[in-house]
């Protein structure tokens, strides 16, 4: 089996896929892609099945050698990556020859990349997923992100391909949005229509403590009544918790299932891979919407994804 050596690791470089649900009850959160759009289109480019294991890189993307030929795509933010030096596109699948190097520099615009390969890194299951869950080591590449020296090994694939590329029209429509909508939280009805207000027309910063766990932001303070008090509850990937500071705290892919803060909100599936495009400092806002608009706006956006107009040859 072939494989690829990581030259540089990059700041955050994890093998993910698109998580493990079900096991929340055991403690244990879905984890994934940061951004399962990107994740999607990029195995969908090298013909592999959408939840196959790559590669997701933060901030920083990392070099790596392919022992043999393969086809590749890169999605997701634009990290500058280049093969030996000579400058590569992003969202187009492409073919990289025998002792190549990928190398991705700091990002452009975003916060990850992801490099899918045709036949997908192939690592031990944990609960049936590849992805790795860095807070608790486990799942992925040895249950932690990559360093200088892994080999990391592909999967077996059928040589056939075609190189495409995602329609131009359909990455327009797909952009990750800075205007993210939300609906009520268990809890909504704990906040006042002036604490309400701060919170859907304030703009609100990414915090540098956020990480794949929860997304921390920076603002106007949103404030409930102090004599509310709640039991530690199960909570939701994309639940808004309101701790006493007032400063909103999103739910990410390695959240923990359980939680003691009211949640004013929760982010929408259709804008969740928006979230992992955020970087420390970016600045947001949130909308407000019913949960039918919601389920209306996945279904649109799961429309695009399996759209045969989605990929060009």
């Amino acid at each position: 089996m072939s494989g690829i050596t990581v030259q540089a690791p990059g700041l955050l470089t994890t093998v993910q896929d698109l998580g493990r649900e079900g096991f929340g009850p055991m403690g244990v959160s879905p984890s994934g892609a940061a951004d399962p759009v990107s994740l999607r289109i990029g195995n969908r480019l090298v013909g592999n099945p959408e939840a196959t294991a790559a590669l997701e890189m933060t901030l920083v993307g990392g070099a790596f050698t392919f022992e043999a030929p393969a086809l590749i795509a890169l999605t997701g933010a634009d990290f500058g990556a280049s093969i030996d030096r000579v400058p590569l596109p992003t969202w187009s699948s492409m073919e990289v020859q025998k002792g190549q190097t990928v190398a991705l520099g700091p990002s452009r615009s975003g916060a990850r990349a992801y490099l899918c390969i045709r036949g997908g890194i192939a690592v031990e299951p944990f609960l049936g997923s590849a992805s790795t869950h860095v807070l608790s080591g486990l799942g992925g590449f040895q249950g932690r992100a990559l360093r200088k020296g892994d080999r990391l090994e592909i999967g077996a694939a059928s040589p056939l391909f075609r190189q495409s590329r995602l329609a131009p029209k359909m990455l327009e429509r797909l952009q990750p949005r800075k205007v993210i909508r939300v609906t009520d939280g268990p809890q909504s009805e704990w906040f006042a229509n002036s604490a309400w207000k701060i919170f859907c027309e304030g703009a609100f910063r990414v915090a540098e403590q956020s990480n794949r766990m929860g997304i921390r932001f920076e603002g106007p303070p949103i404030f409930l009544d102090s004599s509310r008090e709640m039991i530690t509850e199960g909570v939701s990937l994309g639940a808004v918790q309101v701790p006493p500071s007032g400063q909103p705290i999103i739910l990410f892919v390695e959240q923990q299932t359980t939680g003691g803060y009211p949640k004013i909100a929760n982010v929408i599936s259709a804008d969740g891979h928006s979230l992992g495009q955020l970087r420390p400092r970016d600045s947001i806002r949130f909308e407000r919407i019913e949960m039918s608009a919601a389920r209306s706006l996945l279904k649109e956006q799961e429309a695009l994804l399996a759209s045969k107009e989605l990929i060009q040859e």
